[in-house]
């Protein structure tokens, strides 16, 4: 009743109180979209009371209307609040794009001039930050080096920090592989004297092909007297020379003073040419170097050996094998009824070398590309030359596992991640698993041929084991007893983010040195 009575008397008798209380409530509502919101006006005349209460409904009436406004001159539009707090904006920007039909295919945004096609993209696009940014710089050209400014940001850290992410500091293991690796590089005079020798007998090999190929055509029919390049060829005896070994594979270690070369024969090689290339080849060296080489044959073994005088003394092995020796016999009257030479050359080790030349093929073809697989196969190396149970691990079945590991990962890896990973599949007992198994696979045969045919089973079981300890020494930080070295110096970047001591120099000095007698017996076995 009194509610009623108070209506009445406000639409007879309006007071002065009453007129200025609904003045700034109309004005107010004005830009309110919600209309709902309208009757709560109505509740601010109140007959017989003071004024007092209206500064209390005008305060309650102002959030509704900043919340309705989204992109308010204070807001940076960074939409920092959760998705659901942010009200879309600029819903004028975006056009539907219909086809003949009239079905909208698409929307389009002519501020951000990008397009998308799910009306749930649209929506969250009105809410992205890029859109209000855009957005605001249409409607406040003033603050549009500041709007311009968050863009630019935005476009640097989503884009291009994606496509070249920062490079990660080197890890501890990382300065450990590669201190060790520059130890046991070789020096630039070893690379020099290498590279010297290999170059002389490589020349002097072909001169030596050249008299020979001299020599059949003074013994062929005089009627020939013009020959072509084609019959040239087809006359030489010695096709030519290959790098093989670690020459060819870039593994040369600091100390490594033997070199090997294959020289391929166009018939099955015997131990008359093998004798005639060894007597020729100082003849030849002299000719054009002026060092001075020592040559030996040995035809038991079906190579050659030069030794050279000067420091650091090298030597190169040429080794003498033909395709010939590995092909198939075929139902061939002609073939069948040739008979092999009488002091042909031992067939097991044409094959190995053959083997070996295939080996650097496929060494160059696969492992070079990758990623830190030259260094690890180095440090490894390094590993079987030291330590005795893994010199009983061949070195082509090792090449195989580390390519292996390295390229099944999922990107490229550090010197430390490559290492680990190669060590992880060893000590998974990959290899001891293999001994009643197919075996490691040898890419270059034809047939199933076990790479780790000739270890025996307590040499692979060493080698599991040893793998598997060296494994907890890296996992306690100890990596550099697996590389036989010396611990070095903690960088500035580990300092920072180091959350465990390596020596325990803060601990008692009686348990920092019981720590360091347990882990000194820890050597890699």
């Amino acid at each position: 009743v009194t509610m009623t009575t108070s209506k009445t008397a406000a639409t007879t008798t309006p007071t002065p109180t009453s007129v200025a209380q609904k003045t700034p409530a109309a004005t107010l509502s004005k830009p309110v979209a919600c209309p709902a919101k309208k009757p709560a006006t109505a509740k601010i005349a109140l007959i017989g009371k003071t004024s007092t209460p209206a500064p209390v409904k005008l305060e309650e009436a102002k959030p509704s209307v900043v919340k309705t406004d989204a992109l308010s001159d204070d807001e940076d539009g960074d939409g920092t609040g959760a998705q659901g707090d942010i009200q879309p904006v600029g819903h004028d920007y975006v056009e539907e794009v219909r086809n003949d039909d009239g079905k909208v295919i698409r929307f389009h945004c002519k501020l951000c001039e990008c397009s998308f096609n799910d009306p749930n993209a649209k929506d969250m696009h009105l809410k992205g930050r890029r859109h209000r940014l855009q957005y605001k710089v249409r409607r406040h050209p003033e603050k549009k080096h500041l709007c311009m400014f968050f863009l630019i940001y935005i476009y640097i850290y989503k884009y291009i920090c994606v496509y070249y992410p920062v490079r990660r500091p080197d890890s501890p293991d990382d300065r450990h592989i590669m201190a060790k690796h520059s130890a046991i590089y070789p020096v630039e005079e070893e690379l020099q004297a290498v590279q010297r020798i290999v170059s002389h007998s490589e020349r002097a090999l072909k001169l030596v092909s050249d008299s020979l190929l001299e020599k059949e055509a003074c013994a062929a029919d005089d009627d020939n007297d013009v020959t072509d390049k084609q019959s040239e060829s087809q006359a030489r005896v010695l096709k030519g020379v290959m790098r093989v070994g670690i020459l060819a594979k870039g593994l040369l270690l600091r100390g490594d003073r033997n070199v090997q070369l294959i020289l391929l024969a166009a018939k099955k090689p015997t131990a008359s040419l093998l004798r005639t290339v060894a007597e020729q080849l100082p003849k030849q060296l002299a000719t054009f170097s002026e060092d001075q080489y020592e040559v030996q044959v040995h035809p038991e073994e079906a190579n050659i050996v030069i030794f050279s005088s000067k420091e650091p003394k090298m030597q190169v092995t040429i080794s003498l094998t033909s395709p010939v020796m590995r092909e198939d016999p075929v139902p061939n009257m002609e073939k069948a009824s040739e008979k092999d030479p009488p002091d042909v050359l031992s067939k097991t080790k044409c094959l190995e070398y053959l083997a070996s030349l295939r080996h650097a093929k496929w060494f160059q073809a696969r492992a070079n590309g990758l990623q830190s697989c030259v260094i690890i196969i180095r440090v490894l190396r390094d590993l079987c030359q030291r330590v005795p149970t893994w010199g009983k691990m061949p070195d082509w079945a090792m090449e195989l596992l580390v390519e292996k590991a390295i390229s099944s990962a999922s990107g490229p890896l550090s010197p430390g991640e490559g290492l680990r990973r190669a060590l992880e599949c060893i000590a998974t007992g990959i290899i001891y698993i293999y001994y009643n198994g197919p075996g490691l696979l040898d890419p270059c045969e034809k047939g199933q041929t076990d790479a780790l045919g000739s270890m025996s089973k307590q040499a692979r079981e060493d080698v599991t084991a040893s793998a598997q300890h060296a494994l907890r020494l890296l996992a306690f930080r100890q990596i550099h007893k697996v590389l036989g070295m010396g611990s070095l110096p903690i960088s500035k970047a580990g300092a920072r983010n180091r959350k465990r001591r390596r020596d325990g120099s803060d601990a008692g000095e009686g348990e920092a040195d019981g720590k360091k007698d347990k882990k000194d017996d820890s050597h890699i076995p």
